[in-house]
């Protein structure tokens, strides 16, 4: 008898999905899946309440799952960074619907800057905090293979991204937004001498949607979405915190790292303020509607 999968929130894509990952792992018994399709560059399928697929959206995110999941192979090495572990994939054809990975759902919630800032409870914020830095540390000192340069990557790929902002955004942008954003990079390139840095692998994408938590122990369950990982600026990550969770949580984790970089508070707020801009550019370049009208919310 042929098996019924009951799909909730289906689309005409999402009966491909289980049909292929059906046909990679034909012993896999799938009696539920339940999509989940907001996030910006996967399509997601929640399996019998138990695993989690993800195929890219793009041809671009091909490589960054590609990426995601040799790294997630070496991170499972350090029990203590709670990481998925990619025990279902498919990169073969390399095309989208064909490409995945599965691993099993990590137990967590994510807390959205509200109910952050909802927290008056100093202790909890302090558990919050050291759990999620305690992370972080181990996270950064994790070996990678190559490392960016300091001043001079950072620089080529902010120019490369002011270009890109110029071409495709301001023709949307007001007058005076325009000036704004020209000042923010103009500033950054002006003292880029200041963007030293030992380049440490991060996560790329440290924000609230990203980061699981227990409610009972109010310390970090899992951390999740790797495909922006790799060797970069640890201020990164912590702009991702700051992005999320606002100013004061952020100055809390930043002061907690303990670290003797000077320039990492000032590197991430510059990071932190170019995050709508990278949205809405990504919704130009990939045909998203939804990212661009998010990202350019505030300069139009």
């Amino acid at each position: 008898m042929k098996q019924v999968v009951h799909i909730e929130g289906s689309d005409k894509m999402k009966p491909h999905y289980i049909n292929r990952i059906k046909e990679v792992y034909p012993d896999l018994e799938i009696e539920k899946a339940e999509v989940n399709d907001i996030g910006q560059n996967n399509d997601v399928l929640i399996v019998n309440d138990s695993l989690i697929f993800r195929f890219p959206k793009y041809q671009a995110g091909i490589d960054n799952m590609l990426k995601e999941t040799d790294i997630l192979q070496k991170l499972k090495a350090d029990k203590h960074i709670p990481a998925p572990v990619p025990i279902y994939q498919s990169f073969e054809p390399l095309e989208l619907g064909n490409v995945f990975t599965g691993y099993r759902m990590i137990e967590g919630s994510p807390l959205s800057g509200e109910e952050f800032r909802e927290c008056a409870d100093d202790l909890i914020l302090k558990l919050r905090s050291l759990s999620l830095v305690n992370v972080l540390i181990r996270l950064h000192a994790f070996p990678v293979d190559e490392f960016a340069e300091g001043p001079a990557a950072i620089h080529d790929e902010y120019k490369d991204l002011y270009n890109r902002i110029q071409v495709n955004l301001y023709p949307f942008m007001r007058h005076d937004a325009q000036e704004n954003v020209s000042k923010l990079f103009e500033d950054f390139f002006n003292r880029i001498d200041d963007f030293y840095f030992t380049s440490a692998l991060i996560h790329g994408d440290f924000g609230a949607s990203n980061l699981l938590w227990n409610s009972k122990t109010f310390e970090l369950a899992g951390i999740i979405d790797f495909g922006e990982s790799g060797p970069g600026d640890p201020a990164y990550d912590f702009a991702g915190i700051l992005a999320s969770y606002g100013y004061d949580f952020f100055k809390r984790c930043i002061d907690n790292y303990h670290n003797d970089d000077p320039g990492m508070e000032k590197r991430a707020v510059f990071y932190q303020k170019t995050f709508a801009l990278q949205e809405a550019l990504h919704g130009v370049e990939n045909g998203d509607s939804t990212a661009f009208a998010s990202g350019m919310r505030g300069y139009m």
